[in-house]
C-alpha cells in the first residue's frame, strides 16, 4: 500500500469511528472520549466546594446527587426549600462519609438580585472557599412564536439569562481574585439550533453562549467556562415551562413513552464535561448529536432540512420526542 492509500485509508476509518460515536453515543465526541478516558467526576470534585443552582429537581438535582457520591461539599440553591431539603437528604443516604455541614441549603429565587451576594457571603462563611458554581436555573417554553406576549420575553430573560450573569459576575470576581475557580452554565440544543415552539427560551440560550464565550475571549484559561448543552431529559419542566401568555404555565407532564435522556445519566456527563474543563459539551440521544454536527458544519444544508421538518410536523416531534404542541392541541 502506498502512502497516499494509506491517508485514504486513516482518513475514511476516522470518519467512519466519529459517524459510528454521533450515532450511537448520548454525548458529543470529545464528552464520549473523555468520559472513558478522562479525568471522572470522582477525581475532579473530590473535596471540592461545589454551587449548584436550580438544584431542586431535574438535572440539578441529578448532579447535586452525582457530586456527593464523589464527596464533594455541595450547595444547593433553588426555591423550593423543602425540595432542596429533599435533596441533600438523600444526598447524605447516597454518601454515609457526608456530614449534613457538607451540604449547605440556600433557598433564593435567582431574580432576586439583591440575594445574589448574600447567598455567595453565606457560602464562604459556611465552607471558606467556592470550587465550582454550576449555574443550572432556568425555565423552559412551549409558546407560538407570533402569539408570545413581550413581556413573557422580559421574564425569561430575567431568569434564564440575567439572573445568571449576575450572579456570575460576583462569584467570577472571587475566582479572579483568588486565581481559581470554574464556571459551568446550562444552556440547551436550543442554544445551537432554533428550537420551533420555544422562541423566548430559544433566544435565552443563544444569548448565554454569547455572553460567556465573550468572557472566555476576555479571560482565557484563567477561569474555565463549560457550556452544557442538553438535550430532551426526564423532568419535571414541562410542567413549569412558559406559555405565550404573562403568568401562564404550561402545566404538562413529560410522558414515559417520550425518547428522553434520564437526569442521571445527563448529570454525569456533564460533570465529566466539567471535570475535564471542557468548553462544550452535549448531551442527547440519537438523532440530536448528529443533528447538531449537520447544524455545526453544514448550515445551509441544516436550514433546508429544519424548513422540511417543519413544514411535515417532523420539527417539534425531534423537539420534545413527540408530537406535544399538536397531539394535545397547543399552538
Amino acid at each position: 500500500m502506498d502512502f497516499c492509500s494509506l491517508v485514504w485509508v486513516v482518513i475514511v476509518l476516522y470518519f467512519s469511528i466519529c459517524l459510528a460515536i454521533m450515532c450511537l453515543a448520548d454525548s458529543d465526541i470529545l464528552t464520549f472520549i473523555y468520559s472513558y478516558y478522562g479525568k471522572t467526576p470522582a477525581e475532579a470534585f473530590d473535596d471540592k466546594v461545589v454551587w449548584v443552582t436550580g438544584a431542586s429537581s431535574g438535572i440539578g438535582e441529578g448532579m447535586a446527587k452525582e457530586l456527593a457520591k464523589c464527596n464533594a461539599k455541595i450547595v444547593l440553591t433553588a426555591r423550593r426549600q423543602d425540595e432542596l431539603e429533599r435533596v441533600k437528604l438523600d444526598c447524605l443516604q447516597l454518601n454515609k462519609k457526608l456530614k449534613s455541614e457538607d451540604i449547605l441549603v440556600i433557598p433564593m429565587d435567582m431574580t432576586d438580585y439583591s440575594s445574589h451576594q448574600k447567598a455567595f457571603d453565606r457560602v464562604i462563611d459556611h465552607f471558606g472557599r467556592l470550587d465550582v458554581l454550576i449555574s443550572n436555573a432556568g425555565r423552559s417554553q412551549r409558546a407560538s412564536w407570533v402569539d408570545i406576549e413581550l413581556e413573557v420575553d422580559k421574564n425569561l430573560f430575567d431568569l434564564n439569562v440575567f439572573s445568571l450573569l449576575n450572579l456570575n459576575r460576583i462569584v467570577l470576581r472571587y475566582f479572579l481574585d483568588n486565581n481559581k475557580g470554574q464556571l459551568a452554565v446550562t444552556s440547551s440544543v436550543a442554544g445551537k439550533i432554533g428550537a420551533p415552539f420555544s422562541g423566548s427560551y430559544t433566544g435565552s440560550k443563544f444569548a448565554l453562549h454569547g455572553y460567556f464565550e465573550s468572557l472566555r475571549s476576555e479571560i482565557g484559561n484563567k477561569v474555565p467556562i463549560t457550556m452544557l448543552c442538553p438535550g430532551p431529559v426526564f423532568s419535571g419542566f414541562l410542567k413549569e415551562a412558559f406559555t405565550e401568555k404573562t403568568g401562564d404555565k404550561f402545566g404538562q407532564e413529560v410522558q414515559a413513552t417520550d425518547r428522553r435522556m434520564t437526569a442521571e445519566r445527563c448529570a454525569h456527563l456533564s460533570l465529566v464535561a466539567i471535570a475535564n474543563r471542557l468548553d462544550e459539551a452535549w448531551t442527547a440521544l440519537f438523532p440530536v448529536i448528529l443533528i447538531l454536527y449537520f447544524f455545526m458544519y453544514q448550515p445551509f444544508l441544516a436550514t433546508k432540512l429544519m424548513k422540511f421538518l417543519s413544514q411535515s410536523g417532523l420539527a417539534m416531534k425531534l423537539r420534545d420526542s413527540r408530537q406535544t404542541m399538536r397531539d394535545q392541541g397547543s399552538t
